[in-house]
């Protein structure tokens, strides 16, 4: 094994390709349950109780967005270029007691609108959602804040087996344990209770394995209160940016639930399965904001841009086969998903995925921005896209509907993160589009992409996980064949060998021989 590079290079990669491929199964983990939990609502609840639910489920990953995210980024950021013990202290302090303050404050206010909410978008399952929802609002954002503290120390355990197993499993528990209790009904009251059982438990779960695993100097001591100020305000314009992105989320969704309500429960079915295209890029911004910001702190700025094209270019193995089955197969594709009833919705499905899968490509911009100090650049960028959806919601939904609103997401999706990507190229010169990337890219993608569109074949529903992975594995033929094998590469090729325990000759052989040719 080579030696150390200099700034934590190969460190680095391994921290980012272990805690990435963590993140990954807990998010399909999550989404395994999460798909589960929707298909015992779907079929134990009315149709207007689904959308109710739906509802209330945006409205409060809105708020849990708006309540936590200028301070878990924060805290994520800022602890990585912490250089003493008093410095960390104050920054976990901080944070925790933000956190504790935002989830009191946001609890106590949605249960307080909650009947009125109802009555805006006439439903009173809504307003009692909502009222059961304060509870869950307030667990997640304190557990989230708690996780920050670990993501800042590059550990992404508790978001990824607290927050994204553990939560969505006690989810789907509590659900088949209605079911199977007298008198085996699920009403949307208990849903929403088992939905409140399961974030207070997450938690307590959180808490801890915070009291027991955080260092004791993090707990005890003296802070430093100049390091307070700071955090604070690299909290504001990081609040200003998750309100705004998650209005450019799910903003078009509550306009539609205030103009089509009945409409909410299909569109959010499209939705969901749209963001499983974002799942591999989430999951790797989630632990490179605390690589990048250490290898910026040592000063080494090639190190960022080379894990940032690196991970994009890899993570398009997921993305890159799930949109290709949504976009040309949806009908078959929502069928698989949600069942039959569910498969006839497909234009929104379409819009929407071709929004998320723009959005993958363009790579970890917002994160990388943070890490680089342009969190006020960021909180621009997330108010003109809140600004965005809301606004071609407002203007497309009363007409079109659904379709209106995955045009208003997807444009707002991808005006966001372009504008990240162009203002970072800019100033740091980072973005993944070199050859590397882009001809293994058009080698899959145009041609699968234009046989599908030319030959519209019927394939069975259990042959569409199979296409899905013989397009991932045409596209590692591609970047084999294209040689389009870099240095990122062979960075990658050693993390996973840390990851594996030893060498794998064979593949390194075959990496080196196709870097040197590609030089």
């Amino acid at each position: 094994m080579a030696t150390e590079e200099p700034g934590g290079l190969r460190s680095g990669f391994a921290t980012v390709t272990i805690g990435t491929l963590f993140l990954l199964i807990a998010t399909f983990l999550l989404v395994g349950f999460t798909f589960l939990a929707r298909v015992l609502i779907t079929r134990g609840i009315s149709r207007d109780a689904f959308n109710a639910f739906s509802f209330d489920y945006a409205l409060l990953q809105v708020l849990l967005a708006v309540a936590t995210y200028g301070i878990t980024v924060a805290v994520a950021r800022s602890l990585p270029y912490a250089r003493t013990e008093p410095e960390r202290r104050t920054i976990v302090r901080t944070g925790t007691m933000l956190g504790a303050g935002a989830a009191i404050a946001s609890g106590l206010a949605l249960f307080v609108a909650s009947s009125a909410i109802g009555r805006w978008v006439g439903s009173s399952q809504v307003g009692v959602g909502l009222e059961i929802g304060a509870l869950a609002l307030a667990c997640l954002i304190v557990a989230s804040v708690l996780a920050s503290v670990f993501q800042g120390l590059a550990n992404v355990t508790p978001n990824a087996l607290f927050l994204q197993i553990v939560n969505p499993g006690l989810f789907l528990v509590f659900l088949a344990t209605v079911l199977v209790l007298p008198p085996r009904t699920l009403t949307f009251t208990s849903t929403m209770l088992s939905f409140a059982a399961a974030c207070l438990v997450t938690l307590a779960a959180v808490a801890v394995y915070a009291l027991r695993r955080l260092p004791p100097g993090l707990l005890q001591g003296p802070g430093e209160r100049s390091v307070r100020r700071q955090l604070v305000r690299l909290s504001a314009p990081l609040f200003v940016y998750g309100t705004m992105v998650s209005i450019a989320g799910l903003g078009d969704t509550l306009v539609l639930g205030a103009i089509h309500f009945a409409q909410v429960g299909t569109y959010s079915a499209s939705l969901t399965v749209a963001r499983l295209i974002q799942v591999g890029i989430s999951a790797a911004s989630y632990i490179f904001l605390p690589v990048a910001s250490a290898f910026l702190a040592r000063g080494n700025r090639r190190a960022v841009g080379l894990t940032y094209a690196t991970i994009t270019k890899w993570l398009t193995l997921l993305s890159l086969p799930l949109t290709i089955v949504f976009v040309f197969l949806p009908s078959a594709s929502l069928n698989f998903v949600y069942g039959a009833k569910y498969a006839n919705v497909i234009l929104p499905l379409q819009i929407v995925v071709l929004g998320a899968f723009v959005g993958t490509l363009l790579g970890p911009a917002a994160m990388a921005q943070v890490a680089v100090g342009q969190a006020r650049l960021l909180a621009v960028n997330a108010t003109v896209a809140g600004i965005t959806d809301l606004a071609l919601a407002v203007a497309l939904v009363p007409a079109y509907g659904e379709v209106g609103a995955a045009v208003a997401w997807s444009v707002a999706n991808v005006l966001y993160f372009s504008l990240c990507l162009a203002e970072l190229n800019a100033r740091e010169h980072f973005h993944p589009f070199g050859r590397d990337f882009v001809v293994p890219l058009a080698a899959t993608a145009l041609p699968v992409g234009a046989v599908l569109a030319l030959w519209h074949p019927r394939v069975p529903l259990l042959a569409l996980p199979a296409l899905a992975v013989g397009v991932a594995v045409l596209y590692v033929v591609a970047i084999l064949a294209t040689r389009s094998v870099d240095d990122g590469d062979r960075l990658l090729l050693d993390a996973i060998e840390r990851l594996y325990g030893k060498p794998l000759p064979l593949v390194r052989r075959v990496a080196r021989a196709l870097t040197r040719s590609s030089r």
